[in-house]
């Protein structure tokens, strides 16, 4: 073919091809000028070649369509990406959606793994100690589920002879904001007090049927309740008896290639979840006693239930113990007056201080290892999404994600990885495998290296 085709040198190609791979003892006669016209002849033919596929790879190549060529590369890259998050967006979406939908059954196990992270420590002492493994999980179960029944009891005893007196001092608040607002700017009457008294009567009366579905959802939701609880404790005894073998069992449904990866991650996560509940329980014992003892000594009734609810409610990070030392300031402008109020407002605001600035970054955030700042807003998103399981359960899962992710971007699971045959890499996420009898073939002239693809 001559220079003018278009592909010139396809002659010296083919002859140099012919010439390399005849042996060099096949020709009678062959020489020193003889070998110099071969050498010539190989690079007359390898640029030759190189300049013929070039063109043949110009000749395959896409035709402009008109449109890619004038979208910036900026742009084009940012509409790869673009498609891509929103299609992850929308799995953790369609994830969420059902985690929403199945609460009666996410809600209880999550309880469950919770509590089992504190308990199986616990339970593990116990088997050191000699103890039968039944013995051990039987005392950690009844042991958890009796002292928060003792707390509940405690400050149901007391808020029961608390209320005693509710009804007078109900009546003497309502005569002192009676007389507040006779005497305001607003300058209202009595009969006119009485009137919106008697109106607001009338609306409950009218919203009766209101009250009572609300009643009837209660009662459902007090049956959820205990069909959650049920599931709970079921599933911690479970997880108690048999969590290794359970998560190995998860692991195992992984990619061999990803499992070192996973179990490393969700051992770490472990770790993360049982000192973030261990930190909670000091952190909301700290805020209960504080509250509780400021409302003592201010005089403050039910001082003991007001202790217990701020114990409760300060599971749920940094919001918890600020709502429920709203209710101590509402029962001191209640049962005391105003001065005592603020000054019940001001120990809860203390003891936030103290939680905020001392507890939080000294002990949760060596445990967590989550700002304040994304601790807030986890527990507003995870409120928004299944109200108060929601807010209870954010930081943790939060947490876990956090060390989780950051395990598997560490690389240290990697010394775990079996062996492979050679020159297959070590892709963590390669899921797919190869046709049998796939091979990848080298391009080099001198060896040929086949590889097996992975079953």
């Amino acid at each position: 073919m001559t220079e003018s085709a278009g592909r010139p040198g396809w002659s010296a190609l083919l002859t140099g091809r012919r010439r390399r791979a005849a042996p060099s003892g096949r020709e009678p006669g062959s020489g020193p000028g003889t070998g110099a016209r071969t050498a010539d002849g190989n690079a007359a033919g390898n640029a030759a070649g190189a300049r013929a596929g070039a063109a043949a790879a110009a000749a395959v190549s896409a035709p402009p369509n008109g449109v890619d060529e004038n979208v910036p590369p900026g742009i084009r890259l940012a509409g790869a990406w673009s498609w891509r998050l929103l299609a992850l967006f929308a799995v953790i979406a369609v994830f969420l959606f059902l985690v929403v939908q199945l609460r009666l059954i996410v809600i209880p196990l999550l309880i469950a793994v919770l509590v089992s992270s504190i308990v199986a420590p616990f339970v593990a002492f116990l088997v050191r100690h000699r103890w039968p493994k039944g013995l051990a999980i039987a005392v950690a179960v009844l042991t958890t589920l009796l002292v928060p029944a003792a707390l509940i009891t405690l400050a149901a005893t007391q808020l029961a002879g608390g209320l005693a007196g509710l009804s007078d001092r109900l009546a003497g608040s309502y005569g002192d904001l009676k007389a507040l607002l006779l005497a305001s700017p607003l300058h209202l009457t009595e009969p006119q007090i009485n009137d919106y008294l008697q109106q607001a009567l009338a609306a409950i009366q009218a919203d009766s049927q209101v009250f009572l579905s609300g009643a009837l959802s209660l009662g459902t939701s007090l049956g959820h309740g205990l069909t959650g609880l049920l599931l709970a404790l079921f599933s911690l005894l479970f997880l108690l008896i048999d969590g290794p073998g359970i998560w190995a069992w998860i692991v195992r449904i992984f990619p061999r290639r990803a499992r070192a990866a996973i179990d490393g991650a969700g051992q770490a996560g472990w770790t993360t979840l049982g000192n973030f509940a261990k930190v909670q329980i000091l952190v909301a014992s700290i805020d209960a006693f504080g509250i509780g003892l400021g409302a003592f000594l201010l005089g403050v009734p039910l001082a003991i239930p007001i202790g217990v609810l701020v114990f409760l409610g300060s599971f749920i990070p940094i919001v918890g113990a600020v709502a429920t030392g709203a209710v101590a300031v509402v029962i001191a402008l209640l049962f005391n007056s105003w001065p005592i109020a603020l000054a019940m407002l001001g120990v809860v605001l203390l003891v936030q201080q103290v939680e905020g600035h001392v507890l939080q970054p000294l002990i949760m955030g060596t445990a967590v290892k989550v700002h304040p700042l994304g601790v807030v807003l986890v527990v507003a998103a995870g409120s928004l999404l299944a109200g108060i399981p929601g807010a209870l359960f954010a930081v943790p899962v939060a947490a876990v994600l956090n060390v989780m992710i950051n395990y598997i971007q560490g690389g240290s699971w990697r010394a775990d990885l079996p062996e492979l045959p050679r020159g297959t890499g070590s892709p963590l996420w390669r899921t797919v495998p190869q046709r049998p009898g796939f091979t990848r073939t080298r391009r080099n002239p001198s060896a040929t290296t086949t590889t097996e693809g992975i079953s």
